[in-house]
């Protein structure tokens, strides 16, 4: 019974089990002072020599948390596979009607619905992932952290726009619901991440240009995704959130601009700082779609001075 008990528990057991599983006090302290066992919180023990890895940590955390507690925001996260690198302190939640003593290096949140938030099973005990996603969304300070949760999940395919709307719909209370649910509805349409998400409302819907394709698959020098596509004007739109752009990153988007050229496709490729000056972007775009053979024409947006009104004032005899 120990041993398959230490099996399940990484190696982390406590004096609790311990005593059930014909143990006695005794013999516990003497384990601890042989050093064959080492008291990671009281009443929580490593059972084996040397420092313990991530998953003996989580046990010990979720044992000395107690009954109907559950690893929750950043370290569910971090089991499932929304995060790549672990953070520097732990996350638990507990049920709302329970109180424990503060566990270093822990940050526990209450609940009254973590029994309904948690997964089922024998393995570490820990939040849903469309629960996970929600919980960060609330603890964001901003709108585009907030975004970007959800965008994330649903592009890693942990989950998706629907069954995260469900898990929304379950709670009270979810800060920025108004929002979140747009979100999803983006996401939804193949919205993969926020700078897509802005390039979708505020460029191409807020001024009136066609609705493009999002991450369409084409073949050719290997299998590449194409972030916006306005497949019947041969143009196509690749958009660039991240802060730095690393060689082996410039040589792929090179490629992959080279490929769509050599099908007589023209590519414009955006980053932050043009999305977020969405006006003389929706005018570029309009200018190769009409480039393209797109007859129609861009609307000025709600923005004081819209690019929009100024380029259609231009072109006016």
């Amino acid at each position: 019974m120990l041993d398959d008990l230490l099996r399940l528990q990484s190696g982390v057991i406590t004096k609790s089990q311990a005593r059930r599983a014909g143990l006695s006090d005794g013999a516990i302290r003497r384990h601890v002072g042989a050093d064959r066992w080492s008291p990671l919180f009281p009443g929580v023990y490593w059972t084996f020599s040397g420092p313990p890895p991530r998953e003996a940590l989580l046990w010990a955390v979720l044992l000395r948390a107690g009954r109907g507690a559950a690893l929750s925001h950043h370290t569910a996260a971090e089991l499932s596979g929304l995060i790549d690198t672990p953070g520097r302190r732990i996350h638990v939640t507990i049920p709302a009607n329970r109180r424990i003593a503060a566990i270093p290096g822990v940050i526990v949140h209450r609940s009254g619905r973590v029994a309904a938030a948690t997964m089922p099973g024998p393995t570490l005990r820990r939040t849903r992932i469309e629960d996970t996603v929600l919980d960060l969304t609330d603890l964001a300070g901003d709108i585009e952290t907030a975004v970007g949760w959800i965008t994330t999940a649903c592009a890693r395919r942990l989950t998706t726009p629907r069954r995260l709307a469900e898990a929304m719909a379950r709670r009270k209370q979810v800060r920025r619901r108004p929002l979140l649910a747009e979100v999803l509805d983006d996401s939804a349409a193949g919205v993969h991440s926020v700078l897509e998400r802005r390039y979708l409302r505020d460029v191409e819907r807020g001024h009136g240009l066609p609705r493009g394709r999002r991450q369409t698959r084409h073949a050719g020098a290997g299998v590449r995704f194409r972030d916006v596509e306005y497949a019947a004007f041969d143009i196509i739109v690749e958009l660039d959130g991240r802060a730095y752009h690393p060689a082996e990153h410039r040589r792929r988007d090179r490629l992959r601009d080279n490929e769509s050229a050599a099908q007589g496709c023209r590519t414009l490729r955006y980053g932050w700082t043009d999305v977020a000056a969405p006006c003389s972007t929706a005018v570029q775009v309009a200018r190769a779609l009409r480039a393209g053979g797109w007859t129609g024409q861009p609307r000025r947006c709600t923005r004081p001075g819209c690019a929009v009104l100024r380029s259609t004032r231009r072109r006016t005899p």
